[in-house]
C-alpha cells in the first residue's frame, strides 16, 4: 500500500475546521436522503459472491441507522463492528437499530455490535456517504485499507460533482460566493482506491432528483444533509433578510417539476474495492506482518 509518508493537505476549496465541526457535531437521526442512498447500496451486496462474517459500519448514525438494521437483517451471522467520532451514541443506535427477533436463538445477536479498535479487521467495510465531507480523503481510504481483511472489500457511496447544479447555478447568477465545496469526480475516486493499495475498484452513479413544496423545505432538507464547507463561502453569519433574499430567489429562479415542485439534482457516487494479497517487494531484507504473511501463505495454497 503506497501510504503517505507526509501528512495529506486539505481538499482544495474545502475548510478543514468546518469540516471537523460538521463530523463532530451530535445527532441522533440519519437523513432521508442517506437512508434512501444506503438502501439501494445494500441491494447490491447479494452481487458479491461470498457475503462477509463480520462487517464494519463507518459512521453508522449519519451513514443510515434504517440502512444498519436492514445490514442486520441480510448478514444475521456476520459479527458486526462500528468506528464513529461520538462513539457512545452510536453505539447506543445502532443498539436500537438493531432488528428484533422474538426466537431466544438470536437474542444474545441483539444485542448490538462492538466498538472497533485499531487492530480490527473485518471482511467488508461500509461507509454510506462520508468521503465527500472527509477534509483528507486519502489519509481515511489508508485507514479503510487496513481495517480490512486481506480478501475482504471496502463498499461506499458519496456525493458527486453534479450534486446543488441549480443551487450552484443559482448562486453564481446572484454573485454570491460558493454553495458548497466541490465533489469529487468517481474517476477520481477510482484513483485514490488504487492509491490507497486497493484493486479491482467499480465506480458508477446515478442521479436522484428531490422535489420541494416550497423553498423553506429546501433549505431544511440541505440542513440535515450537512453544511457549506467551501472555503470561499461567506465569512460571516447571514442575516434574515439575506435569507428572505435566499427564499425569493428559490422560489423564482429554482427549476421547477410538472407538477410545480422545486427540484435539486444529487449525483450519488457508488464504489466498491478489494483488499488484494499483498506484494512483497525484493529486497536483500524484508520486513512482513504476519497477517500479510499468513494471507499469502493462503493465496500460495490456492
Amino acid at each position: 500500500m503506497n501510504t503517505p509518508t507526509a501528512p495529506e493537505n486539505p481538499v482544495p476549496g474545502l475548510d478543514p475546521v468546518a469540516a471537523q465541526r460538521w463530523l463532530q457535531r451530535a445527532t441522533k437521526t440519519s437523513p432521508w436522503l442517506h437512508e434512501e442512498v444506503g438502501s439501494r447500496m445494500a441491494d447490491r451486496l447479494p452481487w458479491f459472491r461470498e457475503l462477509p462474517t463480520s462487517w464494519l459500519h463507518w459512521e453508522p448514525v449519519q451513514g443510515g441507522l434504517e440502512v444498519h438494521r436492514k445490514l442486520r437483517g441480510m448478514l444475521p451471522e456476520a459479527a458486526c463492528h462500528v468506528v464513529a467520532r461520538r462513539l457512545p451514541e452510536a453505539l447506543e443506535a445502532t443498539r436500537e437499530a438493531t432488528t428484533r427477533s422474538w426466537n431466544p436463538l438470536q437474542w444474545g445477536r441483539a444485542a448490538g455490535p462492538a466498538a472497533a479498535t485499531a487492530e480490527t479487521r473485518v471482511r467488508m467495510l461500509w461507509a454510506n456517504m462520508a468521503l465527500h465531507m472527509e477534509p483528507r480523503p486519502q489519509t481515511l481510504l489508508a485507514r479503510w485499507h487496513q481495517q480490512i481483511e486481506t480478501d475482504g472489500f471496502l463498499m461506499f457511496s458519496c456525493l458527486g460533482p453534479d450534486s446543488l447544479k441549480e443551487l450552484r447555478a443559482l448562486y453564481a447568477a446572484q454573485s454570491w460566493p460558493l454553495p458548497a465545496h466541490a465533489f469529487t469526480d468517481m474517476h477520481d475516486w477510482g484513483d485514490m482506491l488504487v492509491h490507497a493499495g486497493f484493486a479491482e475498484p467499480v465506480m458508477d452513479m446515478e442521479r436522484i432528483t428531490l422535489s420541494y413544496s416550497n423553498a423553506a423545505a429546501l433549505l431544511a432538507e440541505l440542513r440535515g444533509l450537512g453544511r457549506n464547507l467551501s472555503d470561499q463561502r461567506f465569512g460571516a453569519c447571514r442575516s434574515r433578510r439575506w435569507h428572505d433574499r435566499l427564499c425569493a430567489a428559490i422560489e423564482l429562479d429554482l427549476p421547477r417539476s410538472d407538477d410545480g415542485r422545486l427540484v435539486l439534482t444529487f449525483e450519488i457516487i457508488y464504489g466498491h474495492a478489494f483488499k488484494p494479497v499483498p506484494r512483497v517487494p525484493l529486497a536483500s531484507s524484508t520486513s512482513l506482518a504476519v497477517d500479510d504473511m499468513r494471507a499469502m501463505l493462503r493465496a500460495g495454497r490456492r
